[in-house]
């Protein structure tokens, strides 16, 4: 039998090796830069954020367990606002997701106006939007339902358009080829297509909106981060204890049921 060997590996060339240790050079310098440009006595604010932690971490890890029933209807709001806004965003999506799309509109300023709005839209933070909806409504849990589902919306929309563009135009063109209408296409060449990407993304992003959820209460709208504000506002480092444990629960079992759910339908 004929023996093969492989082939020895060749040198890197000085080149290559050059470029990588300035590359790594340039970074840390800019790094270092970075630190310089702050005015801070770092010795100082070193020393503060040791006796802070060492003050507050072990408050942490004792919980103020009376506070369990006000924590569990708070965790219960902020996971109604996420589910709701996330349930807004995905149909509102929809429509500028198709507008967004290159390959099912035919006029490239309605493609670029869609896609312009998607990325007004993403260009606000959740908790800007938040607060802007606490002053149009007031600080409630409907501001925090408002500011997820707009946030949502610019991201769900950018992710539906790049579902659209990548289906397959083949079984678009052989029903147009047989004569199918607009109607018939959307239906039985589109749709089957985009759905089972489309119902992952919207799970996905309702676990990213349960984070951001959490801290919408911070401006006044709703949810656990209202509880927050008001344990850290008052030392009540036993409480945020509670606090933090409850959200790394929830958002533990979100992430594990999602996972699972995304997993059957792609």
């Amino acid at each position: 039998m004929a023996s093969y060997s492989l082939p020895p590996k060749q040198p890197k060339s000085t080149f290559k090796i050059v470029r990588r240790i300035v590359i790594f050079l340039a970074i840390v310098a800019l790094y270092v830069w970075t630190f310089l440009g702050i005015d801070i006595d770092w010795g100082r604010a070193f020393e503060r954020m040791v006796n802070n932690f060492s003050r507050v971490i072990p408050k942490l890890f004792q919980p103020d367990w009376s506070a369990t029933s006000e924590v569990a209807a708070k965790i219960w709001e902020t996971i109604l606002i996420a589910f709701a806004g996330s349930l807004m965003a995905a149909v509102l999506a929809i429509p500028l997701g198709f507008l967004a799309a290159q390959n099912m509109t035919r006029s490239k300023i309605l493609t670029a106006i869609g896609k312009w709005i998607l990325s007004a839209v993403r260009a606000f933070p959740d908790i800007i939007l938040a607060i802007l909806f606490v002053v149009a409504v007031g600080p409630n849990a409907f501001a925090g339902v408002l500011a997820i589902a707009i946030g949502s919306t610019g991201m769900l929309g950018k992710l539906y358009s790049e579902v659209i563009e990548s289906i397959d135009m083949q079984v678009i063109e052989a029903m147009e080829a047989n004569g199918a209408n607009k109607i018939q296409i959307l239906f039985y060449g589109v749709i089957p297509q985009i759905v089972p990407e489309f119902l992952s993304y919207a799970i996905y992003r309702f676990e990213v909106d349960i984070r951001a959820s959490s801290i919408l209460g911070i401006v006044g709208a709703g949810g656990i981060g209202t509880m927050i504000i008001f344990a850290s506002s008052n030392r009540n480092w036993n409480e945020m204890g509670l606090i933090l444990l409850a959200i790394i629960i929830v958002v533990t079992v979100i992430d594990f049921l999602s996972a699972r759910i995304r997993r059957k339908i792609v």
